[in-house]
């Protein structure tokens, strides 16, 4: 595909990559991706959510329009289909994701950053109850592996994965609870303002303060 790839889009690569099974409604689409197990991926619990993905693909050409399904007792469905395009870009979309880190910044490390601005003990029972959800996921991802034993492993790697960033995590913040609630790690008013003034770099203009 000639000129700038897109930017890549999570929910628009599993849109792109059913559609090149075979054109589809949005319905079905969302159907296929929850029997997939694809839900744990992306979000489509709102199809509008889904819809607009799909509009946002068709305005950069990747989609188009199929055919318009008339019904008798539901809404008339619109059925599409990946242009050529489409192929291209979902792959270049696949290589990219695979082999990029960083350029994400989730709202947890963004929290973590300034957990000084709440008390150690709310620092600590939010982070319990982080670790508490964490906990149950990892369960439903255990489950999730063991309810498909003859599926190939190269189906399941997501949630291979999944419970390898779930294991990891839950560790680290398990020890992190551990070390607020023996008071390894703790802070107050006076030892932050210590810090800050110490570390602080001194106000001055950006050409260096001349």
């Amino acid at each position: 595909m000639p000129g700038e790839i897109p930017q890549r889009s999570s929910l628009g690569l599993i849109v792109l990559w059913q559609l090149m099974r075979e054109p589809m409604h949005a319905y079905r689409m969302q159907k296929l991706i929850e029997s997939q197990g694809k839900h744990r991926v992306v979000n489509v619990r709102s199809r509008a959510s889904l819809y607009q993905a799909i509009e946002r693909l068709g305005r950069l050409g990747l989609v188009e329009v199929k055919e318009r399904v008339p019904g008798e007792t539901r809404p008339d469905r619109t059925v599409y289909e990946i242009t050529d395009a489409g192929r291209e870009v979902a792959r270049e979309w696949l290589r990219e994701m695979l082999r990029s880190t960083g350029g994400e910044y989730p709202e947890f490390i963004a929290a973590v950053s300034i957990l000084f601005g709440l008390s150690p003990d709310d620092a600590r029972e939010q982070l319990a109850q982080r670790a508490e959800r964490l906990a149950a996921e990892l369960g439903e991802t255990e489950a999730e592996l063991e309810a498909h034993p003859g599926l190939p492993r190269l189906f399941l790697l997501e949630e291979e994965y999944r419970r390898a960033v779930l294991g990891a995590e839950l560790g680290w913040l398990r020890r992190v609870i551990d070390d607020l609630r023996e008071g390894r790690l703790t802070w107050d008013d006076q030892w932050l303002r210590e810090v800050a003034a110490a570390f602080t770099p001194p106000d001055g203009d950006e050409d260096g303060g001349a």
